[in-house]
C-alpha cells in the first residue's frame, strides 16, 4: 500500500509526522508519501535519518505549497487553498498515486478536503468520524465523533450501517451489536432523533439492541454505538476530561501517602497498562466512513507513534477494502426496503 500523509498537519508537525513515517515503514511494507513544503521535509527527512536506518526508497516526499493551520476554518481554508498538504494527499488518491489519506491536522479541514476530492460514496449522505473508544473488554466504535452536529434519523441509519460494516469486516467482529446513546435505557427514552431512528433501526438486519446510556459505553455493552457529532464529541470529550482528572487524582494521592509512595513501582507497572489501554496513540487515528476512499484523521495532539498507527489503520482499510463492503451493504438496505414497500 502507498499512503499519502499529511506531513504539515497537527500541532508538531511536522517532526511527529516524519518521525511516524519512518516507524511505520520500519513496521510494514506500506509506502509512505510525505506530503507537504518539500524544503522543510527534505531537512527534517536527513535529520531523522540520522537517527533510524529504515528503507529510505520507501518514502517519498511530494511538494504542496500550502498548509492549513489548526485554527482556520475548514470551508474557507479548503476553498482559498488549493495547493494545501491535505489537498495534495487527496488529488494523490484520486490519480491512483496513493492507495490512503492520513491526517492528524485541521480535521474539519480534512473531512471538507475528502468530501470535494473524494467524493461521497454513492448512497450515502453524509460521512461519520468513527473513533475507537476505550471499554472494558476492549474497544467499541462512536459513530459519529464530531463530523455532523445536525442530523435526521435517516442519517444516524447510514452511520450504523456504515460502523457495522467497519467493524465487520477492519476489525473482525461478526455479528457487533449496535445501540444508540441515549438518555435512558427504555425504548420511550430520548429525543425525538433517538426515537426515530429507533425505528428505523429495527426495520434493518443490523444486531440492534436498543438504547443505552453514556455509562453503558465502557462498559461494553454495545460494539457499535449510535449518535450525531455534537452527541458524541461532547461524549468523548468528557471522557477525556474525566480520565486525565482521575490520573491527576491518582497522582496526588500517591505523593502524599507514604504506603503508597512505597508500592508506587508497582503501581507504574499497573497505570502503563491502563494508559496503553485509554490512549490515543495506541488507535493512531479515527476512518472517516462515507469517502470514496480510505481517509484517516488523527488527534492534532498525536505523537510519532500515533501516526505510526494511524498510517497502519489507514493500510488495514485499504486493504479490506470496506468502502466497497459499505456499498455493498447501503444498497442492499435499500432493496431490502423497497421490496417491503
Amino acid at each position: 500500500m502507498i499512503l499519502a500523509l499529511d506531513a504539515m498537519g497537527g500541532d508538531k508537525a511536522p517532526d511527529v509526522n516524519i518521525e511516524g513515517a519512518i516507524l511505520a515503514v520500519k513496521q510494514t511494507s506500506n509506502d509512505v508519501l510525505l506530503v507537504g513544503k518539500q524544503d522543510i521535509l527534505y531537512a527534517q527527512l536527513e535529520k531523522w535519518s540520522q537517527r533510524y536506518t529504515f528503507p529510505k526508497d520507501r518514502i517519498r516526499i511530494v511538494n504542496a505549497g500550502e498548509v492549513i493551520e489548526m485554527g482556520e476554518h475548514p470551508a474557507n481554508a479548503v476553498r482559498h487553498k488549493k495547493d494545501s498538504s491535505m489537498a495534495v494527499c487527496c488529488k494523490l488518491v484520486v490519480d491512483k498515486q496513493a492507495d490512503a489519506f492520513v491526517s492528524m491536522g485541521n480535521s474539519g479541514a480534512a473531512m471538507a478536503t475528502s468530501l470535494l476530492y473524494l467524493k461521497r460514496i454513492p448512497g450515502i449522505s453524509r460521512p461519520v468520524i468513527a473513533i475507537s473508544f476505550p471499554t472494558i473488554s476492549g474497544r467499541c466504535i462512536i459513530s459519529d465523533a464530531g463530523a455532523n452536529v445536525d442530523c435526521k434519523p435517516e442519517h444516524l441509519l447510514q452511520f450504523a450501517i456504515m460502523g457495522n460494516a467497519y467493524a465487520k469486516y477492519s476489525l473482525g467482529i461478526k455479528n457487533p451489536r449496535v445501540g444508540i446513546l441515549s438518555i435512558g435505557e427504555e425504548e420511550t427514552k430520548g429525543n425525538e432523533l433517538v426515537l426515530q431512528t429507533s425505528k428505523l433501526l429495527k426495520k434493518t438486519n443490523l444486531n440492534f439492541i436498543g438504547n443505552i446510556e453514556g455509562g453503558d459505553v465502557p462498559k461494553a455493552k454495545a460494539d457499535i454505538v449510535i449518535c450525531d457529532g455534537f452527541v458524541g464529541n461532547v461524549f468523548l470529550k468528557t471522557s477525556e476530561g474525566v480520565a486525565e482528572m482521575i490520573g491527576k487524582l491518582i497522582k496526588e494521592s500517591i505523593k502524599s501517602n507514604p504506603i503508597c509512595w512505597g508500592a508506587t513501582p508497582f503501581l507504574k507497572i499497573a497505570m502503563k497498562k491502563v494508559k496503553k489501554k485509554i490512549d490515543y496513540d495506541e488507535t493512531g487515528g479515527a476512518p472517516l466512513l462515507g469517502v470514496n476512499a480510505p481517509c484517516v484523521i488523527g488527534h492534532g495532539k498525536s505523537d510519532s507513534k500515533a501516526v505510526k498507527n494511524a498510517l497502519i489503520v489507514a493500510a488495514k482499510y485499504a486493504e479490506n477494502n470496506i468502502n466497497k463492503k459499505i456499498e455493498e451493504d447501503i444498497n442492499k438496505f435499500n432493496t431490502d426496503v423497497r421490496e417491503n414497500e
